[in-house]
């Protein structure tokens, strides 16, 4: 009896997983990739791996699994990552009463969190901003990969530990049950997932536009820190992002918080902008981001919005001696009513995983291991 076959469309973090898990189940995967390597999301991001942002149930089980599945795809390929955890700090008084707060709430439910005075913060992590400091809240769950190097690598990894084969450089223009289209080319399987972010607007357009979809452009910078050699130690988050994530919603305080920040910051608020630091192996500084909604998006980058998130970086780390290294800009699709992710059959055997909203690296692995269980 021979193997199944599956076809993964797309080779981001949503298609590795993806490959990963089909291969663990059986499956001959062949996965194709319409560019000469993955050049989207997956690259263009902090490369943190983060369950503290993920809301207890699911979804942070999911980001803790997809973490071990992280380490031990890194472990077997000499991926470099770090278990830097995270600290989020507070510099007024309405900040540090939501992070005592969270505190309270992940600490009963387990989670491996501590709240940290503003002494014990300046003696273990460098470049934090001692002026005004209050304190800070730190998880030890949180991950760095350098996502460049690691996206490029574990297709490696698959195609030497699981068997799994590449298609490079070739576009699917059109799919049937069973059959994908590469121009005149047809392969055949059993099963065919399609993992290319917002790619399946033109492959399947009518489903496109039926469900609650859409996409967030997102603009980030990379430093170097220059002669200091600074070595941050944590990934660095500033106020701002305690309104960005679920999980933060634990906070009773939360929505006081958010009114003085649209009160005060309000353009900040606009252009969904909070401020965040990680570190890469070559000590590369890695901040933003911006959070533009819609379906078609300015292609350009806007210095102001890139200044913006340069004065609040300004007022929580030590970054005045650091060069800009790049610039750049990504796009993710994004569910707008609320759902974590896309996943429907959309023909036999034809099925449609996407919209991880910004979260791939954190709950791609866990979310593919889930999704093909269900399906086998």
């Amino acid at each position: 009896m021979r193997n199944q076959s599956a076809i993964v469309i797309g080779a981001g973090i949503v298609g590795l997983a993806t490959a990963r898990a089909l291969s663990l189940k059986g499956y001959s995967v062949t996965v194709i990739e319409r560019g000469e390597k993955a050049v989207g999301a997956s690259i263009r991001n902090f490369g943190m791996v983060w369950p503290v942002g993920q809301p207890d149930g699911v979804l942070y089980n999911r980001a803790m699994r997809s973490k071990e599945i992280w380490k031990e795809v890194a472990d077997s390929t000499n991926i470099w990552y770090r278990e830097s955890g995270s600290l989020h700090v507070a510099y007024h008084e309405d900040e540090m009463q939501v992070l005592e707060e969270l505190f309270d709430a992940f600490h009963q439910n387990g989670r491996p969190v501590e709240l940290m005075r503003k002494k014990d913060i300046i003696e273990e992590f460098e470049g934090v901003i001692e002026l005004g400091l209050l304190g800070g809240l730190y998880s030890a769950t949180e991950m760095v990969v350098n996502p460049r190097k690691a996206i490029a690598t574990i297709p490696v990894y698959l195609s030497e530990y699981l068997n799994v084969q590449f298609i490079w450089g070739k576009v699917v223009n059109r799919i049937e049950q069973g059959k994908v289209w590469m121009g005149n080319e047809t392969l055949q399987a059993d099963l065919i997932m399609i993992c290319s972010g917002a790619d399946f607007e033109t492959l399947f357009p009518e489903v496109f536009t039926a469900i609650a979809i859409t996409k967030c452009k997102l603009q980030m910078l990379r430093f170097n820190a220059g002669n200091d050699g600074m070595h941050i130690g944590t990934s660095l988050c500033g106020g701002l992002s305690l309104i960005h994530y679920e999980s933060f919603k634990a906070a009773a305080s939360l929505p006081q918080l958010k009114a003085r920040y649209e009160k005060g910051m309000p353009e900040y608020l606009k252009w969904g902008i909070h401020v965040m630091v990680s570190q890469n192996d070559e000590g590369e500084l890695t901040v933003g981001d911006t959070h533009e909604y819609g379906l078609t998006h300015d292609p350009f980058d806007a210095a102001h919005l890139n200044n913006l998130v340069i004065q609040y970086l300004k007022q929580f780390v030590h970054c005045t001696n650091w060069s800009l290294l790049q610039s750049w800009n990504g796009i993710y699709s994004k569910m707008s009513n609320g759902d974590t992710e896309v996943f429907l059959e959309v023909l036999p055997g034809v099925y449609i995983l996407n919209g991880l909203g910004g979260a791939g690296m954190t709950l791609s692995f866990g979310l593919a291991e889930e999704k093909i269980n269900e399906i086998v």
